[in-house]
């Protein structure tokens, strides 16, 4: 199950993740698996720098035709993105795309390593797991030649329901093979308890980004087009064409049902909507045609005293379906979803048919990525941190996990020291907020104790049902969980994802291998350059302990009000600043009416203006123990200069316009541009270090600057 409340840095969830109905197996891209550089990251060290420090910054990719003071993005990158198009089989690109797009080389050398050495592996060994299934993924040709014979017991299931009793039936047992239908369910922190696990409904069905795009007249393309999918799919597994469009029909009919009760991505990010605990009598009486005892049952789990019944508005409308849609209604949309969630394991037909929508329709790709690419993410899927186990032991070593602390401990303590000497906060809140960071936890490079991965059977030449097996497999040590105390050490990325996080019910802080080098950290660069990279992203995660969302949860990671009710007015004041500040972006070309939403993004916008800060003032600290590197330039920039070139780098990149008014419509992060210049814009230190003035396009006018942490 996707965690709601575990919060990102990267850019955007992928497509396939976003708009699959169930979030079944589909790799996210942006979370895409990434290897390390030629040389080993060794983050955290804040030593002097070399006599004659060596560049690890292109000064070439500057624009100076461009002012940094009038737009700092175009001034840092605009040469690097007109330098480096998007590839045909990418949405976007940019660094931390390249970063991870280069780093998918390591793992293909390691699975398609384990793949030929399989055979004469250690028996039930991951590395034999991992071969067999990467093996069984790239025979296009067995698996071409199986057409749709792997979903047939499923379409046989459909086709039997006689009644909604049958249905429910259908999607408890689907359900046992990690098979989720209509809605998710999983563990998670119990939000009023967070050292225990709970169960956790969450509402999904639906094949379209948000609700808004079955709604509103301007999607109606999009809706036509998802209709010929739909019926395409159908008929790639015998439905005749006049019953496949009848059908196609009645699922968007049916789909735009479920997403009248659905939330919007605003709604879902607020904490009071991710939890509504209930009692199983409780929950059957808000969908009495859908027993509870029963799908617990089957699923071996014991809920106590009750479970998250998340969103029970979306689950009296599945309900009310269970009652009144006609059972040739439910078996169209079962069926199309049982195609849909299949699709890319079956035969080529399939996967091209998903990838015209999903890709090229929506998002504007013009190729597909290369089939290693796309098995390597059903890897990922399916044995992420078993595969992150033989990638960290080729490149990360443990010496560099533990030089990487110091760099995570500076940025922490310059957090620290921001909230203790805030002048908008009382001393009373002050203290739990700091009782809250004195119990953060920070996570680097990969877990201290790895899953166990024996009771996985995956076989030879059978990639269809590999991949199901895993999807049961980790379905079953997720609810394995429920009912015990929460492992704050457990992860929620590989090591080998390009990104970070931060998990405000076990207020952890997580920085995963792959970030842990260039262009986020240079083991021989100087300090700005790291500070304004893995220091920006440790502040970033740091700060959403106190960003809209983090600052609802308390140090040990309950959903509890730990302000007084001025300084929460205050907060949400200085808050409400930014989100007018991103509200006012409309960053798509040829379309001004497509704005930024600045309350979708709040979180991550939070993030990244008190992560900021927080790295600039790590920086200034480290300087002070240095003096002979704060006063050098490098390539003529001061340290303070290079500190935001290597922000605004970090966010370089390009994106086609499909891709960015779905980022926009669905996304909490902002587009990368304007995360390049949105904090910078707020900072004093800024404009000082680029001796902007009042009136430049950098330099946000005095009342409207926003200062948090």
């Amino acid at each position: 199950m996707t965690k709601p409340y575990m919060k990102p840095i990267a850019l955007a969830v992928s497509l396939a993740l976003s708009l699959s109905a169930c979030g079944k197996h589909e790799q996210a891209e942006q979370s895409a698996p990434a290897a390390a550089s030629t040389a080993p990251a060794t983050a955290g060290t804040t030593a002097a720098a070399p006599t004659a420090p060596k560049s690890v910054f292109d000064m070439s990719e500057l624009d100076h035709n461009i002012q940094a003071c009038d737009d700092f993005n175009a001034f840092v990158n605009s040469k690097w993105v007109a330098a480096n198009p998007i590839p045909n089989d990418r949405t976007r690109w940019g660094a931390f795309d390249k970063l991870a797009d280069d780093s998918l080389n390591t793992q293909h050398e390691i699975v398609d390593a384990a793949a030929k050495g399989a055979a004469g592996a250690k028996a039930g060994s991951i590395e034999q797991k991992i071969g067999y299934l990467y093996a069984s993924g790239m025979d296009e040709a067995a698996i071409d030649q199986a057409g749709f014979e792997p979903i047939k017991p499923k379409l046989d299931a459909i086709a039997a329901l006689k009644s909604g009793k049958d249905v429910a039936g259908y999607i408890t047992n689907s359900f046992t093979q990690g098979d989720m239908q209509v809605f998710q369910f999983g563990a998670g922190a119990d939000f009023k308890n967070a050292k225990m696990q709970i169960g956790y409904t969450q509402e999904a069905g639906l094949g379209l980004p948000t609700k808004e795009y079955y709604l509103d007249p301007k999607y109606k393309d999009i809706r036509d087009a998802y209709l010929a999918y739909i019926a395409k799919a159908l008929t790639l597994t015998g439905v005749a064409d006049a019953d496949a469009k009848k059908q196609a029909d009645q699922v968007l009919a049916f789909e735009t049902e479920l997403a009248k009760a659905s939330l919007s991505p605003v709604e879902l990010r607020d904490p009071a909507n991710q939890y509504h605990f209930v009692s199983i009598q409780e929950a059957n009486k808000i969908t009495p045609h859908f027993s509870w005892e029963d799908f617990f049952k089957a699923q071996g789990v014991t809920v106590d005293k009750g479970f998250s019944l998340s969103q029970p508005k979306f689950m009296a409308e599945f309900d009310k379906l269970l009652a009144s849609a006609p059972i040739d209604q439910w078996q169209a949309y079962l069926r199309f979803h049982a195609i849909d969630d299949s699709s890319p394991y079956l035969s080529k037909a399939f996967q091209d048919n998903k990838f015209d929508f999903y890709g090229k329709t929506l998002a504007g790709q013009p190729e597909q990525k290369p089939r290693w690419k796309r098995v390597l993410g059903g890897v990922n899927e399916s044995m992420g941190e078993a595969l992150g186990q033989l990638y960290v032991a080729k490149v990360f070593t443990p010496e560099a996990k533990e030089r990487s602390k110091e760099l995570v401990d500076n940025v922490r303590n310059a957090l620290k020291a921001r909230i203790e000497n805030l002048d908008w906060m009382s001393d009373e809140t002050k203290a739990k907020a700091i009782a809250k960071w004195n119990t953060f936890l920070p996570k680097i490079g990969y877990p201290d104790k790895w899953r166990e991965w024996s009771g996985l059977d995956i076989k030879q030449g059978d990639y269809y049902g590999n991949v199901m097996a895993a999807a049961k497999f980790n379905y079953q040590y997720d609810l394995g969980k429920i009912g015990k105390p929460t492992d704050r050490l457990e992860w929620g990325m590989t090591p080998q994802t390009v990104n970070a996080y931060y998990n405000p019910t076990d207020n952890t802080i997580n920085f995963p291998a792959a970030i842990l080098q260039p262009p986020f950290f240079y083991a021989n660069g100087d300090d700005a350059i790291n500070y304004g990279g893995i220091g920006a992203v440790i502040g970033h995660e740091a700060s959403h302990g106190f960003d809209d969302q983090g600052s609802q949860f308390d140090g040990e990671g309950n959903n509890v009000n730990w302000w007084t009710k001025a300084d929460r007015e205050k907060f949400d004041a200085r808050t409400d600043k930014l989100v007018q500040q991103f509200n006012a972006y409309a960053p798509v070309p040829g379309k001004p009416d497509i704005h930024v939403n600045g309350k979708l993004t709040l979180g991550e916008n939070i993030g990244d203006l008190g992560g900021l800060n927080s790295a600039y003032d790590a920086l200034q600290l480290a300087l002070k123990k240095n003096p002979q590197e704060a006063s050098q330039k490098i390539d003529g920039y001061s340290e303070d200069q290079r500190f935001f070139l290597s922000w605004a780098r970090v966010w370089r990149g390009n994106i086609r316009d499909k891709q960015l008014v779905l980022q926009i419509n669905t996304n909490e992060h902002a587009p990368a541009s304007l995360r390049a210049i949105g904090a910078p814009s707020n900072m004093e230190s800024f404009a000082a270090a680029y001796q902007c003035k009042p009136g430049d396009a950098m330099v946000r006018p005095a009342d409207k600057q926003v200062k948090i942490w």
